[in-house]
């Protein structure tokens, strides 16, 4: 019998994308306002965060575009 693998998902706060681009804190909250960037995931009343695996498909469209 086989076992299923499962890949945990990392999140990442606004500050934690902030640095991961070079930003401030509130740039990835307008650019996925404007539909520019990957939306955020509310994970509870007060929590919401931006998935790694959907910021990494994000800089792949973008290195394509390049």
């Amino acid at each position: 019998m086989e076992k299923a693998t499962h890949t945990a998902s990392k999140w990442l706060s606004d500050k934690q994308v902030a640095e991961r681009y070079a930003i401030g804190r509130v740039t990835p909250w307008r650019w996925a306002r404007e539909g520019n960037f990957p939306a955020p995931v509310k994970l509870g009343p007060s929590c919401t965060r931006w998935r790694l695996a959907d910021l990494e498909a994000w800089e792949a469209t973008r290195e394509v575009a390049q």
